[in-house]
């Protein structure tokens, strides 16, 4: 088994991409202040967070009840990782005495034994790791975690980081299997992966074995959730887990023995992000194929084209192999992070490139679907097909939005696409060894040091322009790369000046070797739209089509198509036109063009339901990519098209 790869630092990556490069430059000017106003209940029409003031009132400095989702604190953590990615990318300077003073009372908030969480200090000092089931405390202790990890990476403070360990150290004393310590596990995963991050910045192999713990315990017989909630006489934060199962949390057997992808989505991933990271640092060959089996699972019978997962409305779940609906799902945001997540520690630790494959899939349609171009409004769910009308409260169709929101009042997805979109060089670039990896096709500079010596990388996408990729390197000896091929790219070339290149192919990535000084290559990837068909097992695709170029699924939205676009349909293979990007989008994505038919029953009138009539009508369709819908105004909008034989 090889070892993980090695991370560039977060200053020393650029991006400059059209696209990606909006989005990250608004989570700088833009989304952090936005946020920082919602955390501070500054916002108009949106509802109270209480996040500061709760960190406050722990600290003794307001009076009153803490307020809030038990998990709120984790907002304010996710906000300063954020933070502290713009800060090491040098666009967010200026927030750095703010997030100085944030860290401030976080410390004065911890108690004199390391704990952390505003509600059980303020509101139920007596419940404290009582409550694992539903109480969140090691997740949010694992945000917080992550988020001083990062901050000390950006600005090498330690503040911060001496929070976060002293917390760490409490939790790992509380809990193992030695004497006087709790049996017990996090109801929703997360800390695991914190600790693996925090072993590595600080080199305590104690946070390493805890993280290990957590994931061995998980699943045990006799069950500690059901113990617990015996104990406890009943549910106490979410009384619709009456019915709870053990699969939910992935606790019904132990994370090594899980075939499949089960349960609520964000929790798998994060426990899987975890399970894969400690299968490369312990070479565990068992944790590692179960890795494998979910990840297979997942992505070739649970996973939308768009990346998305967790189909179910009903707790944010996976259901069960090919149950894939398109407009009621829920594919949440954060569970295709956590996507990203899993499938970036998967590549790192088999050296395979096709994990990123799926990595790209989510980022560029779920995830960037999850925010709005100007870096204020969000989706939670991201359902591929919508009519707005049905889009109604206090029923089925309740979780589904037709636009998106300013806020939520569980609101795990805004600032986590914020601190994702901040830190996207990780997706990008990384050391595996000697060689300078490239994972992701997004314009970007890089300054790091590869076997050796310096290197200067300029990467210069036009991939959905004219499938090219045109890579420049400046060093101080032979620079040994790898690059992914994607699996979209079925005819690729690369170029060293007017010379055609013939590298070794490995994993999925091409391995090249750059000559001493000035060199530019040209990958040529050789993308064009197609069509793409589900598997006759997806009943909810059956007969239809979807529309993709490289990366990007396309959608058709109202605005340029009309409503009742459930009646479009179009014949099997139809060709297609690229044609320029639509206005008021970024990016430079062109749209893509082709003839459809609209399939109408015209001998109804106004009754629900009569004779068939059918009447077929031709009109040409607009498609645009499907993270940027709903940028330019409410309307319908449809992925999967019907296909007309």
């Amino acid at each position: 088994m090889r070892q993980e790869r090695e991370k560039i630092r977060w200053k020393d990556i650029r991006i400059t991409d059209s696209l990606f490069g909006s989005y990250v430059k608004r989570v700088s000017e833009k989304v952090i202040p936005h946020q920082w106003k919602i955390l501070n209940d500054q916002l108009e029409d949106s509802e109270k967070t209480y996040c500061i003031q709760n960190f406050r009132v722990a600290a003794g400095e307001l009076t009153g009840e803490r307020k809030g989702v038990v998990f709120q604190d984790t907002d304010l953590y996710k906000w300063l990782e954020s933070v502290a990615y713009t800060i090491a990318a040098g666009q967010g300077l200026e927030y750095e005495p703010l997030a100085d003073e944030v860290i401030d009372l976080i410390g004065r908030a911890q108690e004199p034994d390391g704990y952390l969480n505003t509600y059980f200090t303020v509101n139920a000092p007596h419940r404290k790791w009582k409550n694992l089931m539903e109480g969140h405390e090691l997740y949010t202790a694992g945000h917080m975690i992550e988020a001083a990890v990062a901050y000390y990476e950006a600005t090498g403070k330690t503040k911060f980081l001496d929070i976060a360990r002293k917390n760490a150290d409490l939790i790992g004393q509380v809990f193992g299997r030695g004497e006087g310590q709790k049996r017990g596990y996090p109801g929703h995963q997360e800390i695991e992966l914190a600790l693996v991050k925090l072993y590595r910045v600080t080199g305590e192999r104690r946070y390493l074995e805890t993280a290990r713990y957590f994931i061995e315990e998980r699943g045990s017989c006799p069950s500690y959730f059901e113990q617990e909630v015996a104990e406890r006489g009943g549910f106490e934060f979410f009384p619709d887990f009456q019915d709870y199962d053990l699969a939910y949390s992935q606790a019904d057997i132990p994370p090594v023995q899980q075939t499949k992808a089960e349960g609520h989505s964000v929790r798998d991933m994060y426990m899987c992000a975890a399970m894969a990271d400690l299968a490369g640092e312990y070479e565990d060959e068992a944790m590692l194929q179960a890795c494998r089996r979910i990840w297979d699972n997942m992505t070739q019978k649970q996973m939308y084209i768009t990346g998305g997962i967790g189909s179910s409305g009903f707790r944010e779940r996976f259901t069960t192999d090919y149950d894939l609906p398109n407009a009621t799902n829920y594919s949440e945001t954060c569970a295709s992070i956590g996507l990203m997540m899993f499938g970036q520690r998967m590549s790192a630790v088999t050296g395979e490139a096709f994990y990123y494959d799926s990595v790209e899939l989510a980022l560029y349609n779920t995830v960037l679907a999850g925010i709005n171009i100007e870096g204020d409004r969000y989706f939670y769910v991201n359902p591929l097909e919508v009519v707005p009308e049905f889009c109604t409260a206090h029923t089925y169709m309740n979780h589904v939005k037709p636009i998106r929101q300013k806020w939520f009042s569980i609101a795990c997805c805004p600032p986590n696409v914020a601190r994702t979109l901040a830190s996207l060089g990780q997706y990008i670039y990384a050391r595996d060894g000697e060689e300078l990896v490239i994972h992701q096709f997004i314009s970007s500079e890089v300054q790091t040091e590869a076997g050796g010596h310096n290197v200067e990388l300029r990467m210069d996408s036009t991939l959905m322009q004219d499938g090219k990729v045109k890579i420049s390197i400046r060093s101080e000896a032979d620079t040994k790369l790898k690059i992914r091929i994607p699996g979209y790219a079925v005819n690729w070339t690369i170029r060293a000046g007017e010379a055609d290149l013939d590298p070794v192919v490995e994993k999925g990535y091409l391995k090249v070797t750059a000559k001493a000084g000035e060199q530019t290559l040209v990958l040529d990837l050789d993308i064009h739209p197609h069509w793409v068909a589900a598997n006759d097992l997806v009943r909810a695709d059956a007969g239809k089509a979807a529309l993709m170029k490289g990366p990007f699924v396309y959608c058709l939205e109202e605005k340029d198509n009309g409503n009742l676009l459930s009646q479009v349909c179009v014949e099997a293979n139809q060709k297609i036109q690229e044609a320029a990007p639509a206005e008021g989008l970024v990016g430079e994505i062109p749209t893509l063009s082709y003839p459809g038919v609209r399939v109408k029953n015209v001998g109804l009138g106004d009754n629900l339901y009569g004779a068939l009539q059918i009447e077929k009508e031709k009109t040409q369709l607009t498609a645009i990519p499907y993270c940027l819908w709903n940028n330019r105004g409410e309307g319908e909008m449809l992925v999967w098209h019907r296909v007309l034989i």
